[in-house]
Parts: structure tokens; sequence; C-alpha cells
């Protein structure tokens, strides 16, 4: 018997499929959620499957959104603020000519539900009340084999949704599962087809995959399907490149294993193109359509990476400058899983964290001291406003950082040093 979990969420599902029931019709958890608590995984979120169509969910519940209404989806939302339950009509699909949404739809039964849903294990319905799975396509077996397996032929599913090949892949590594012999053959014939998806929809299957604890296997595995020749052929592309330490490719998944879970995806991202450098990265990243958010983090990440092997040369108003810069705790990760790899030397890591570590015990001002003079002093001292106070102020703050200026009267002092009309 499969309890469902206190959390907000189930307890709205529950009673989405309770008030349904009322109405006469049939209604079951679905999909994804019943996987996960199979599994005693927490689920994300909760879908309902229901013999209703979308006009009669629509009307039992007070406070719903329409999100795919020509489909039989509608979205009921709860009283607290983010807790919501996708409710979906029964349904038959249609040929897909577009390769991912079905050209028609026909509402059905349960039965045929599952029959059109993508993997077995994501095919099964559960009855919260008395925790009974409801099983028309073998999935608990299935889940019990940790199999990933096509919803009967696996050419048809893969043909329906190709972003389905890249599912399987991420199922699998995610759940730590096989893949079902004849799904994987089906994959392998079909992997250059994946590219009739949109950008947006390659990226986030690729963001999933970064952040699941499979994510080195995944990307192997998408070498091997060929899906990554088809999505990221430069990263493809390092399998036939070799360094003094072996493969590429083999460096960069090793490196993908080692990271910290769950990872920042700027770290993953970086991991994975960190072979290719920062200009490459940033033209996969805006091919994909990333957020400038994630593409900057990543260029920054890259970019900086090569400086943790001279950072004992750089002077000690570098250092300070260097390691207090906003995600430096991004760029030490990425450090740590290079040095774990063999990629970088130990010891600039072990360096990096020491010197950063006695930055910041010494207090804030060893890392952002607070100037003693502003521009008023400047102009106080005769220097014409422009361009010369920052570099002025600039330079008193690398004063300050080595430790060579502490009070008001020493920086008046420098200035007057550096500048003659002062």
């Amino acid at each position: 018997m499969i309890e469902l979990p206190n959390v907000p969420a189930a307890a709205l599902a529950r009673q989405v499929v309770r008030e349904l029931r009322k109405l006469g019709h049939v209604a079951y958890l679905a999909g994804g959620c019943v996987r996960d608590l199979i599994l005693q995984r927490t689920p994300k979120d909760y879908d309902v499957a229901t013999s209703a169509l979308a006009e009669q969910v629509e009307a039992a519940f007070r406070k719903t959104v329409a999100v795919g209404k020509s489909f039989g989806v509608i979205t009921v939302l709860g009283d607290t603020s983010g807790v919501m339950v996708e409710v979906a009509t029964f349904r038959h699909d249609g040929p897909y000519s577009d390769g991912r949404h079905p050209d028609s739809v026909r509402f059905t039964n349960a039965e045929e539900d599952a029959a059109r849903r993508d993997f077995t294990i994501n095919a099964l319905f559960l009855d919260p009340e008395t925790g009974e799975v409801v099983d028309y396509v073998n999935g608990v077996r299935d889940l019990e084999a940790r199999v990933v397996r096509a919803v009967g032929d696996p050419a048809v599913r893969f043909s329906e949704d190709k972003l389905r090949l890249l599912r399987a892949v991420r199922f699998a590594c995610a759940l730590n599962f096989d893949i079902d012999d004849a799904t994987l053959e089906a994959i392998k014939r079909m992997a250059l087809e994946v590219s009739v998806c949109s950008k947006e929809r390659i990226r986030d299957e690729l963001n999933k995959m970064l952040l699941n604890p499979g994510r080195g296997r995944a990307f192997g595995l998408l070498f091997e399907t060929s899906l990554l020749e088809a999505v990221l052929p430069d990263v493809a592309g390092l399998h036939g490149k070799q360094s003094s330490d072996g493969n590429l490719l083999k460096r960069t998944l090793l490196c993908l294993d080692l990271l910290t879970n769950p990872p920042a995806l700027a770290v993953a991202w970086a991991a994975l193109l960190r072979e290719l450098g920062p200009g490459q990265a940033v033209n996969i990243l805006r091919r994909l359509r990333s957020t400038n958010d994630l593409t900057q983090r990543v260029e920054m990440i890259l970019t900086d990476s090569p400086r943790f092997a001279t950072l004992a040369q750089l002077t000690l108003a570098q250092q300070k400058r260097f390691l207090r810069k906003p995600g430096i705790e991004d760029d030490l990760e990425l450090l740590r899983t290079c040095c774990l790899a063999g990629v970088a030397e130990a010891n600039h890591a072990r360096l990096a964290k020491q010197k950063l570590d006695e930055f910041r015990q010494a207090g804030r001002d060893a890392l952002w001291p607070t100037l003693p003079i502003s521009g008023d002093d400047l102009r106080a001292l005769g220097i014409a406003p422009g361009p010369v106070y920052k570099d002025l102020l600039t330079a008193l703050e690398d004063e300050m950082l080595e430790g060579r200026i502490r009070t008001k009267e020493q920086a008046l002092a420098y200035v007057r040093s550096r500048h003659p009309a002062a």
C-alpha cells in the first residue's frame, strides 16, 4: 500500500480526486508522482488523470487555470500559494505530425491513456484513498527490475515526441536504471531526429541531466547513442581528442561525476564545456537559448579558471581582488573537481582555499576596505575631476589591500605622492 506524504500538494491532489469521484468521475494520481512514491522518492509535483472533461473539472473547482484545455488539461490551484495540481482527462492521441503534439485527441479511459504515455514507469495510476496501484503496462515490474522501457513500440513512442529520446536517458541515469534493449536500439536508430525539437526543450532536458547525480553516466550514454552528436556536437567531438592524461571526453565525464550534489547549474555547465574554452561555451549556451545570466556565469567561471594556477605569483592585492569576486565558490568547486579528476594541480585548490579562508577570517575590511578619502577630498587637494579619480582611488585600495595604508593621513600622503597637482 502506497501512502501519500503529509505535504500541501499531496493533500490537494487527494482532495481533487475525492471531489471528482463525488461527481461520478473516475480519478487517479498519475505519472511521475506515482513512480516516485513507489520508489519512496519525494515527488516534485502531483498530477491527476480523470474521466472528467476539462469543462467539468473547471466547474468542480473554484480556482483553475486552463493550461491546455484543448488537450483536456486544467490546473487546479490550492489555497496555499504555489500549490497546484495538473488534472488531465484520459485521452488517446492521434498522429504527431510535428514530432511533439498530437494532431488530435480523443477522450477515453484509463487503460487507453496509459497506452499513449512514454515509458511504462511513467504510465502508472494510484488510488490515493486505498494506496492501490493501477498498472496496465507492467510498469511496476519494470520499476522492480530497474528498467526504462517504452510503452508499446519504442519507435512509435519516439516518433510521437522526439524529446522522449533524451528523456529516456535522463530517467535511466537519474534513477540509476538500465534502458530496455529494444528501447535502447530505437534510441540509437533515431538519435539524430532529436534535432527537430526546439532548442529550449533540448536545453531544459540537458539542464535536468546536469543537476542529477547520474550526470556523468547520462552524457556518456548520450555519446554512445549518438544523441550527444545531435545536441552538442562540440562536446561529442572531444572523444577524438587526447591530452597527456587521456581522452578529453572521458575526462569531462569524470569531472561531471565528481561535482558536489546538487551542483550549481553554472558549475555543471562549466565542467561540461571546460575543455572547449569560454568562447565556445558561450556560443553553445546561446545556441541553446540559455539565459544571459547562466551564459555569463559559465563564461566567467571558465575565464577565471586558469588564474588559479598563477595565484601564488599574484600580489596580495591581486589575490584579494580575485578571491573576493561574486561567485568565487563556484570557481572553487570547479577547481576542486578538476583537481580530483587530475586535470588541475591539487595544490592550486589548497592554496586558493587557504588564502580565501585567511582573508575572510581577517574580517570584511581585509577584502573590502573602506576608503578613508573620497572624491571630495581629491577635489579639496586641487585635483580636477575626471578619470584620474577612479585611477587614484583604485590604486589607493590596492595599497590598503596590501596593508600599507590604514589611515586618512596615510591615504592623503599617498595621493600627494602620486599626483603633482595635490
